[in-house]
């Protein structure tokens, strides 16, 4: 069966690092042993350097392990650069780089998910791929 790419959004990232027995840390962990394949855009990285200094209590990382981190994740994952999105049921405008990144990635790279916990994003899976960390975990867990 062939690997399955997925674009990870940045909470999923940040909850994965701060958790690392969650949910989203497990999928971090399947990412490193290679059981999928991770499509982010400079947005998401950006986002992620941006909010990851505000989880210091949790994960304990230096701002230059931080750094290290971001560089490691942008060499890991494929870069895709986001479609323009203009979707107007996303109340946040931050939501639509995200959600340009998957339809990007569905168009490029043969994407097969969003994974993301961010509900208003979660609310367009009727007409996207998006699905929850849970549901992508209990749906693909690697065994």
């Amino acid at each position: 069966m062939a690997t399955l790419r997925v674009v990870v959004d940045t909470n999923v990232l940040l909850s994965g690092i701060a958790y690392p027995a969650s949910i989203p840390g497990k999928i971090l962990a399947a990412w490193r042993h290679g059981s999928i394949e991770v499509l982010l855009s400079g947005y998401i990285l950006e986002e992620l350097s941006r909010v990851l200094p505000r989880l210091q209590h949790r994960h304990g990382l230096s701002q230059e392990e931080m750094d290290d981190l971001i560089d490691i994740l942008s060499i890991q994952s494929e870069l895709i650069e986001p479609d323009p999105s203009n979707t107007p049921s996303l109340r946040d405008e931050y939501d639509q780089p995200v959600l340009g990144t998957l339809l990007a990635a569905l168009r490029l790279s043969q994407a097969n998910y969003l994974i993301t916990g961010d509900k208003d994003l979660l609310a367009l899976s009727d007409t996207h791929p998006i699905v929850s960390p849970a549901q992508f975990w209990n749906n693909h867990a690697p065994v």
